[in-house]
């Protein structure tokens, strides 16, 4: 017959265990969420498929041994290798926009503006499909492209391209 926790000896091995799980974790993958994580994965194993210890040291040994194990899974694991947080990914600079070019003088104008006329004309979208992606309605995004179209003239004019 497989051993089952109770309530207070769960309790106890949290009590006892997640600091130490915490902070093992955090310095394998440097980052607190992770770590969380791996606290959580630990106590799942022991609710799930509860042990029998022969000694609070061969106790806190097995917890040891399996928070380092699920750190090395996640290290190891496709998505941790091909993705990046998101403090990482604001720290890519936008790509330098040409002085002269067309969008330096699109970046002139209003955002209600520069968007659709970006969708409309760098994206290839079609005035009705702006308007699905905005959630605005398609007559309001054909005045907007209008409205933009007249303002880049007279942006490119005040610029002398024009």
């Amino acid at each position: 017959m497989t051993p089952t926790l109770s309530r207070q000896e769960a309790e106890r091995l949290v009590n006892t265990y997640s600091d130490l799980i915490l902070r093992l974790s955090y310095t394998y993958l440097k980052e607190t969420e992770d770590a969380k994580d791996i606290c959580q994965t630990v106590f799942l194993r022991l609710l799930e498929k509860p042990r029998t210890f022969d000694s609070p040291a061969h106790e806190k040994a097995w917890i040891i041994r399996s928070a380092i194990n699920a750190c090395k899974d996640v290290l190891k694991s496709h998505w941790r290798k091909t993705t990046v947080t998101l403090d990482a990914a604001s720290r890519v600079p936008a790509p330098e926009v040409p002085e002269g070019s067309l969008l330096a003088a699109l970046d002139l104008l209003p955002p209600k503006y520069r968007v659709v006329i970006y969708l409309y004309y760098y994206e290839g979208y079609a005035a009705k499909e702006i308007a699905e992606i905005l959630g605005r309605p398609a007559a309001t995004i054909n005045t907007q492209l209008s409205r933009g179209r007249a303002r880049l003239r007279t942006v490119l004019e005040s610029e002398g391209y024009v």
